[in-house]
């Protein structure tokens, strides 16, 4: 399949989360195909959420909004056209429209809900110490929990958004709910989603948020950013700034897959994974080695194995001295 042109009502149904896994598959490979690719599809939400500003839920006009998003995209010459504007369900936009009112209204509840309702909810909490849990939340939704880690949630997600506390390390498969956006608040860093897939990381005073599919949306000091797929941010605590970089590997996925998937890798980054998976202390005695790369998988390998793999491979030394593993 060709991934250098793509339907623009297509890219819609993504954006109000209408599209199908066979639908979502094909934008986010599109969207990962290039650079340019890339650039086309940020330029779209751009294009797309300007033309779908409201002051109020009455002012909502969708045959308008789509002859101002019309404009805007002619008004763009400069860009290269994401494709040829073929025939469009305006009732996408439709859709799309009702999701942004619905959003902002959710948004407004919450600041009520939490000031004004005395309702009592139970708060619930999955605490993971010495191994990884999965669990499901009363949305449906479906968290994974590293090692030292606890996720805490209300019993019932009530008013107009699914809001938890992070700390630690877990991984989202949010069941998508336009009405409900998921929440997730971690050190001084929120992260806003409908239904997607990602994980997000607290340590040391460290966030970083890698997405695995859709979109996600991480705010911090009032400064916002989203991040698509092989996307992620890594943010220090009370530094204003956040930046996004792509993902090259898939360590971030050790504690759920079982797997050590290293792609041009940086030995530095594999040993950093190895001593949180086995809860081992290898230290690079050599800086020079910290920076080679490393292209494998390791898949239900002992400790002992992996090393003297990474032994072989780049004719590394090992010395094991009390609680220390030494690379030189």
């Amino acid at each position: 399949m060709q991934y250098n042109t793509i339907k623009e009502d297509l890219l819609v149904k993504y954006l109000a989360n209408e599209t199908n896994s066979e639908e979502t598959f094909e934008v986010e490979k599109w969207v990962q195909a290039s650079d340019e690719n890339k650039k086309q599809f940020e330029q779209f939400l751009l294009i797309w959420e300007q033309s779908l500003q409201l002051t109020a839920p009455a002012a909502m006009d969708v045959d308008d909004a789509w002859q101002r998003m019309q404009q805007r995209i002619k008004q763009s010459e400069k860009a290269p056209a994401i494709a040829p504007v073929k025939s469009f369900n305006k009732s996408w936009l439709s859709v799309a429209a009702v999701i942004l009112v619905v959003v902002c209204a959710g948004w407004l509840g919450f600041i009520l809900f939490t000031k004004n309702n005395t309702e009592q909810i139970v708060a619930v909490s999955v605490s993971s110490f010495d191994k990884v849990v999965t669990d499901t939340l009363p949305d449906g939704s479906v968290i994974t929990v590293n090692k030292n880690s606890s996720l805490s949630y209300p019993s019932k997600f009530n008013g107009d958004t699914r809001e938890v506390a992070l700390n630690g390390e877990a991984f989202f498969k949010v069941t998508p709910n336009k009405e409900k956006p998921f929440i997730i608040h971690v050190n001084d860093v929120t992260v806003r989603v409908v239904g997607t897939s990602f994980n997000i990381k607290s340590e040391k005073g460290k966030t970083e948020v890698i997405v695995e599919t859709g979109i996600v949306q991480v705010t911090k000091n009032k400064h916002t950013i989203r991040l698509l797929p092989k996307e992620k941010v890594l943010t220090q605590w009370r530094d204003s700034t956040i930046t996004k970089d792509t993902v090259q590997d898939e360590l971030y996925n050790y504690y759920r897959s079982k797997e050590f998937i290293c792609n041009n890798t940086p030995l530095q980054s594999l040993v950093q994974t190895l001593n949180e998976a086995y809860n081992s202390n290898i230290i690079i005695e050599n800086d020079a080695l910290k920076d080679l790369p490393i292209t494998t998988v390791f898949k239900g390998e002992s400790l002992d194995n992996i090393l003297k793999v990474i032994s072989e491979t780049f004719k590394i030394k090992i010395e094991y001295s009390g609680n220390e593993i030494i690379l030189h």
